[in-house]
């Protein structure tokens, strides 16, 4: 997520800018960048849906050893993502006050915002790639010789066709969907937008139907891309970006499937919905301008019964669950949206 003008939005048409760093790192380094265990940190923001993916992915990849983390405060100022709930307002691993300071040590003025998620290099302190879009694929093909045993294979060769199209829609439509409406300048712009969201969750709730997840018998990059985006939908898109034709709780099919991602080890127990509202309401100033950050919604249902077992499927394949989370990286109050 881009911190590239924050003020701005509502003011400007919405346009998601690509990643500037699209370096790999990689099995065989060909990109100068070889996967190494402890040589990396990812740095996220619990409020991001970006950056969410690549929380989720590492924790179900079993990567905690592998490439540490580190979490931005939800809040930012004119500097962007910035590491003001470690002591010190310093990230331990790296020594820096924001992440725009690995940016830098990158690429000094560069065009573009300082986005996460982001991978740096601890060594040289330089950032590697801010692509949110393959990050977690690597995590998934390129990491796999340090992933922890029985993981799931979250990107299945086979299914890969199946697996990309699913998400370019579910990306166009609703991941990238929910901004074009929530910042869009003009009625028109907004209500296409919107419309979009809604059209492409209607054909993803068609699909899960009789289906646990979108592709295949058990988890894949697919289903998280678009839990990322689901599981933020009451608490912000509906409110905050007007994609207020329904709620998420309003409609059965995705709100069980939600629910039941939610529930799986590696999802709703990396999920912070304090960071979450804190972020949009508070940051996107250009369409809240008055900070205020709503009570609502209570959504205690999020822990409810979803029945989606019934349907079959086996939520880590031939893998297994990932274990509990790790003390440093437990989110206060998780599961109490």
């Amino acid at each position: 997520m881009s911190t590239d003008g924050n003020a701005a939005y509502g003011k400007r048409t919405f346009t998601r800018s690509k990643s500037h760093f699209a370096d790999r790192v990689t099995a065989d380094g060909r990109d100068g960048w070889p996967v190494e265990a402890g040589r990396y940190r990812l740095v996220v923001s619990r409020a991001c849906p970006w950056a969410s993916r690549a929380v989720i992915s590492r924790r179900l990849l079993g990567l905690e050893d592998a490439i540490s983390m580190a979490v931005a405060d939800p809040i930012q100022d004119d500097r962007s993502w910035r590491f003001t709930l470690d002591p010190g307002d310093r990230d331990p691993v790296l020594g820096i006050r924001y992440l725009s300071e690995a940016y830098d040590a990158r690429e000094t003025d560069y065009p573009g915002g300082v986005s996460v998620p982001a991978i740096v290099d601890v060594p040289s302190g330089k950032l590697v790639t801010n692509d949110y879009q393959r990050i977690t694929l690597d995590f998934a093909t390129e990491w796999k010789a340090l992933h922890r045993p029985d993981a799931p294979d979250l990107y299945p060769e086979p299914l890969r066709g199946e697996i990309d199209e699913v998400m370019e829609g579910v990306y166009r439509d609703v991941n990238n969907g929910v901004y074009r409406a929530g910042f869009a300048t003009k009625q028109e712009e907004y209500e296409h937008a919107c419309r979009d969201v809604f059209r492409r969750l209607e054909l993803v709730s068609r699909r899960l139907a009789d289906r646990r997840y979108l592709v295949g018998d058990s988890i894949t990059e697919a289903d998280i891309r678009l839990f990322t985006t689901l599981v933020r939908f009451d608490a912000v898109y509906h409110g905050h970006f007007k994609c207020n034709q329904w709620k998420l709780a309003e409609e059965p099919v995705l709100w069980a499937y939600a629910r039941d991602l939610f529930q799986t080890p590696g999802f709703g127990d990396t999920v912070d919905f304090d960071h979450i509202k804190q972020h949009y309401y508070r940051v996107h100033t250009g369409i809240n301008p008055t900070g205020i950050v709503p009570l609502g919604p209570k959504l205690p249902g999020w822990l409810s019964p979803h029945h989606r077992e019934a349907l079959g499927g086996r939520p880590f394949g031939d893998g297994t669950p990932p274990g509990p989370v790790r003390v440093a990286e437990r989110v206060p109050g998780v599961g109490r949206p």
